[in-house]
């Protein structure tokens, strides 16, 4: 069985995948896996390669911040950015759920029990298509932003970082409009719930 597991930014999802990876199930992290495969498969590295240049590696090093700075651009060599990120997920997605399909039936064939797919993009990469069952993680926006500037800006609540998360956040807005359907169950990660029992009885829907 493939569940995904999916939500905003500041939501929480890493945090119950993490719970549910401490208690034995296989959890694949979709941010983490795409950078093995960039480092490892030379077949997505050509294409990447062909699509950016030669700088896109250094030494055979992905070249993230070149990347970056490419796909977030007005344009690079005549192509807006917003189309190259189109052209490179179109690269790295095939890749990820190829990946995730290789290991699913490896688990089958070892009598593997479930595996927890982990992406902030699950539905815009089109692996929702292949989940049995999806596991939204959701939470009040000022809790999802208190979350994210202790992550990602050393705590530092300035009204200039709150309004960057903030912008984050609305940025995906697309999670507002989804809702429980027979496969979709939507947890909510207030704090006001420990983990361990909401891992609990995800584990007993699954």
């Amino acid at each position: 069985m493939l569940i995904g597991i999916t939500g905003g930014i500041g939501s929480g999802k890493s945090t119950i995948a993490r719970a549910l990876e401490a208690r034995g199930f296989t959890v694949y992290d979709c941010d983490r896996e795409a950078k093995r495969i960039i480092a490892e498969n030379k077949e997505v590295q050509q294409k990447i390669i062909s699509l950016f240049g030669e700088e896109a590696f250094i030494n055979g090093i992905y070249n993230t911040q070149y990347i970056s700075k490419c796909v977030f651009s007005p344009s690079f060599q005549g192509r807006s950015g917003e189309a190259l990120l189109e052209q490179l997920n179109a690269i790295i997605h095939p890749a990820v759920k190829a990946d995730i399909l290789s290991l699913l039936s490896s688990m089958g064939r070892s009598g593997g029990g479930s595996l927890f797919v982990e992406s902030a993009i699950l539905y815009e990469s089109g692996l929702d298509s292949l989940c049995d069952k999806i596991i939204l993680v959701d939470a009040p926006e000022d809790i999802r932003i208190a979350r994210t500037i202790a992550r990602d800006y050393n705590g530092l609540a300035s009204p200039d970082n709150i309004n960057k998360v903030r912008a984050r956040i609305h940025a995906q807005g697309h999670f507002q409009q989804l809702h429980p359907d027979r496969k979709t169950i939507v947890v909510l990660n207030d704090g006001s719930t420990p983990i361990p029992e909401i891992v609990e009885k995800l584990t007993q829907w699954v």
